[in-house]
């Protein structure tokens, strides 16, 4: 079981940290942080270089305790957060990725509260440091507030899509004396 655990840590952690590398640099075929503010802009969010920096250290923090193990409860609800606000951007596309849907957050999203829950196993960070296990109600409110501040950010920080306003009517330019 430890060894099972480490491994869907190790992956899942990873590909998360490898994600926010690739929001706020040119590595790992990323667009650098002006391409990374302008995929938050096309997705109808705020703040620009300031959402993505937020989103990347997220990511990237998140998923490299998560890897190693370390604060796993807090590493998860990190990971559950930004993964969430991925699933609602992507959430009206579908389920499938294929058409660009929130499948894959999901999965993230689900793994991260899985290993919250379990705990990160016998090869990790917290066992190696000797940290006490996490009370029982922990893992669980993290991934509550992780997945709730996800949800949070997506209400403050996206604006909702334009809709059309009234036509004008259309001018028939200066009215001549008949």
């Amino acid at each position: 079981m430890d060894t099972g655990l480490f491994l869907l840590r190790l992956l899942t952690g990873l590909l998360i940290a490898g994600h926010g590398v690739q929001k706020v640099s040119f590595r790992l075929g990323g667009d650098g942080l002006a391409g990374g503010a302008e995929e938050f802009r096309r997705d109808g969010f705020r703040g620009g270089v300031a959402t993505a920096l937020a989103a990347g250290a997220g990511q990237i923090g998140s998923g490299v305790l998560l890897a190693c193990g370390a604060l796993t409860p807090l590493a998860a609800a990190g990971a559950a957060g930004v993964m969430t606000v991925a699933l609602t951007v992507k959430w009206p596309h579908g389920l499938w990725v294929q058409r660009d849907g929130y499948e894959y957050p999901l999965v993230l999203v689900t793994v991260a509260a899985a290993l919250a829950l379990t705990g990160p196993g016998r090869f990790s960070a917290d066992r190696l440091l000797g940290l006490p296990p996490w009370p029982a109600w922990a893992p669980a409110l993290a991934v509550a507030a992780g997945i709730g501040s996800g949800l949070a950010v997506r209400v403050l920080l996206h604006r909702p899509p334009a809709r059309p306003g009234p036509v004008p009517p259309l001018s028939r330019g200066p009215r001549s004396p008949a």
